[in-house]
């Protein structure tokens, strides 16, 4: 029996609109399953892109229609090849009322707590016991990892296309401030704390002000955020006559400290919410 890859692979032009959905609705199927991500970690331990998962999902947005999803008396429309998920009790997952949203084809694992309103989109993949707080977003592609605590309003891009670039990474028991936004591919490794307000992007250099380090994304490797690293809003100055003139500043995140136990104590999940 052929794989889902390679049944992807062999839609072409005189493939019916029907097997081809039905198809795509095996793969999303996988991707919630989490037998398919769209990204991976290697031999070595270093995150890949699925080229194909990614494909695929763009396979998918492709070959939809039009239509519409009804949700007690609220209508959407939206492509019929990626609808709405929806979720059973058994499936220990508790979506709060509200007006969040999650797409078919994201993993979302058991304990995961979503409050209102937020969004996970498509090929997104959401560990075990994390949280997702309100206007909350994850976004295509975005793998975040267990116990992770994504707070109000916090930003986690995905990337989509091009289909080889990495997704945003968030890895295990890694804790996101409010109205923190993460885009462009960056990987933020375990037990890291990025504060409120801080924003990363693919081109953003962090400054690492206890190692006496400066990260930076290059051609061969994604920007990282350390292990235990805590994050927090910085600036610093516009370089050049104009910039000096009106003392302009740059926004950098800078790593103030690595986290330790009075970390763990103020950043700690509330058990009760759950």
């Amino acid at each position: 029996m052929s794989t889902i890859e390679e049944r992807l692979a062999a839609i072409n032009d005189q493939t019916s609109h029907v097997e081809a959905v039905r198809t795509i609705s095996l793969f999303l199927t996988e991707l919630e399953r989490g037998t398919v991500r769209a990204a991976v970690r290697n031999d070595m331990g270093e995150w890949e892109a699925q080229t194909w998962v990614k494909q695929a999902i763009l396979l998918a947005f492709r070959l939809g229609v039009l239509a519409e999803f009804a949700s007690g008396s609220l209508s959407f429309i939206d492509k019929d090849t990626i609808p709405p998920r929806r979720f059973r009790k058994d499936e220990s997952v508790r979506i709060v009322p509200g007006g969040s949203s999650i797409r078919r084809g994201a993993y979302v694992g058991k304990g995961v707590v979503m409050m209102p309103p937020a969004f996970v989109n498509v090929g997104a993949y959401v560990d075990q016991d994390t949280m997702i707080d309100s206007h909350a977003l994850v976004g295509s592609c975005a793998q975040i990892g267990a116990r992770v605590h994504l707070s109000a309003a916090a930003q986690i891009g995905g990337v989509l296309e091009p289909v080889g670039s990495l997704p945003v990474i968030i890895e295990d028991d890694v804790i996101v401030g409010g109205n923190a936004g993460i885009y462009e591919g960056t990987i933020v490794r375990s037990r890291a704390v990025i504060g409120a307000g801080v924003v990363i992007t693919g081109s953003t250099p962090v400054y690492d002000a206890v190692r006496s380090q400066i990260y930076r994304r290059n051609e061969l490797k994604a920007l990282e955020i350390p292990y235990g690293a805590v994050v927090i809003p910085g600036s610093r100055p516009l370089l050049g006559k104009f910039g000096e003139q009106h003392q302009l500043q740059i926004a950098t995140p800078v790593i103030v400290k690595y986290r330790d136990d009075k970390t763990d104590a103020a950043t700690a999940l509330e058990q009760a919410l759950r």
